[in-house]
């Protein structure tokens, strides 16, 4: 899904930060892989305050983001936008998935 937007709130700053991620909503929930796990700032940021927002569509919804060590990013992959899912698994070095449920 290109053009989504992820804001999370900056662990230090407290301020807004946006991303751009790929990744599939799926009814109320919207799934993706981090490329770099844990040591992505948004990720950490995540780890600090799970309250995410997410431009899909041009439309804004609140969420909770959940970070999921235990799923298989690699097999999560499969079900995500191909030409992403390549990127991902071409760059990233420390795959996660994460799942936000959408308010």
């Amino acid at each position: 899904m290109p053009g989504v937007i992820l804001e999370t709130t900056g662990r230090k700053s407290g301020r807004p930060r946006r991303t751009a991620v790929g990744g599939r909503a799926v009814n109320d929930t919207f799934w993706m892989v981090s490329e770099h796990g844990e040591h992505s700032d948004y990720v950490r940021n995540i780890q600090a305050n799970p309250a995410v927002r997410l431009r899909i569509n041009g439309r804004w919804r609140s969420g909770t983001a959940h970070l999921l060590p235990d799923d298989d990013p690699l097999q999560r992959l499969g079900n995500l936008p191909a030409l992403n899912s390549a990127i991902v698994r071409l760059m990233g070095s420390d795959l996660l998935t994460i799942r936000v449920d959408l308010d």
